[in-house]
């Protein structure tokens, strides 16, 4: 009777799973979330490591081992017309794109972060003149501006970085501002208030923590949209200079040979394919995470 009691009672006063132990919970149970989870991890690893585990060096030439098949002599995936390593390529190609979009989109969040916490929370004119700046900004194809930008900047990787954050924030500063106008009226903040909580201790301590699901899930997203941009800028001569990879540039390279050799861009179209599913199902299994239906 008293392991019972005892039971009981430890049941009773167990503490109760925080809202973000609830959603980590729902993120488990997406099995394709949990997949691609394994699959970003994988990449992360793979590109910080690339040094390390690249076979070859990515602009190591071997004109005599030019448009080797697949896993011949020693090149798991083949070469390529100037006998350059199409394995080690790909893992430098995943470590820029990956380096190139998660720094802007880092670089994006705290532009979004400064716009939409400082528009949404002071409100009047200085949220009006700081909209009015995003709209002029929203209503400029993003895609465009960053291609001018890599133009008139010239090619490097802090470039495209530079193009693709300019380009990027603006939806995300939007996103945020609407998060906190819809905080600001909610009644826990207004009791925060009513204890004298100062207006940084509100933002900070009650508004951004609620405000940070639909943020997450638009970063989740972000990410791979990122990589992909990379890779069309690269397609259009644009992206990082050489001899650094890109996956664009891979397929460029290979574009005249690809009847003869589809290996030449078979193989990176696939594993970067790979990659952005990977995100997609991560972004899927954020977004039904911070689903309200299912809380």
């Amino acid at each position: 009777m008293t392991a019972i009691r005892d039971g009981s009672a430890s049941t009773q006063h167990a503490k109760p799973r925080s809202e973000w132990s609830r959603r980590l919970g729902r993120f488990r149970r997406n099995k394709l979330g949990m997949l691609g989870l394994f699959i970003v991890v994988l990449a992360c690893v793979g590109a910080f490591l690339a040094p390390w585990i690249a076979p070859y060096h990515y602009a190591e030439l071997n004109p005599t081992q030019a448009l080797l098949p697949t896993g011949s002599d020693g090149h798991l995936l083949g070469t390529d017309i100037l006998g350059r390593d199409i394995l080690s390529r790909v893992i430098f190609s995943l470590r820029t794109a990956l380096f190139i979009a998660i720094t802007a989109e880092l670089l994006s969040l705290a532009i979004s972060f400064l716009v939409g916490l400082l528009a949404g929370y002071r409100g009047g004119r200085i949220d009006q003149w700081l909209m009015a700046g995003t709209d002029v900004m929203f209503a400029f194809p993003g895609y465009l501006f960053a291609v001018l930008l890599v133009a008139v900047l010239g090619r490097s990787t802090w470039a495209v970085i530079l193009a693709l954050t300019v380009a990027s924030w603006v939806g995300l500063s939007r996103l945020l501002r609407a998060q906190i106008l819809r905080m600001k009226s909610l009644e826990f903040v207004e009791a925060g208030r009513a204890m004298g909580a100062t207006g940084w201790t509100l933002v900070m301590r009650y508004m951004v923590p609620g405000a940070m699901g639909p943020v997450l899930v638009s970063t989740s997203f972000g990410i791979p949209a990122n990589m992909l941009a990379e890779s069309g800028l690269a397609l259009l001569g644009l992206g990082v200079a050489p001899p650094l990879p890109s996956i664009g540039t891979m397929i460029i390279d290979g574009y005249e040979y690809v009847q003869s050799y589809p290996h030449l861009i078979g193989w990176p179209v696939a594993i970067f394919v790979l990659i952005m599913l990977a995100f997609t199902w991560v972004g899927d299994g954020v977004r039904d995470a911070f689903d309200v239906d299912e809380s």
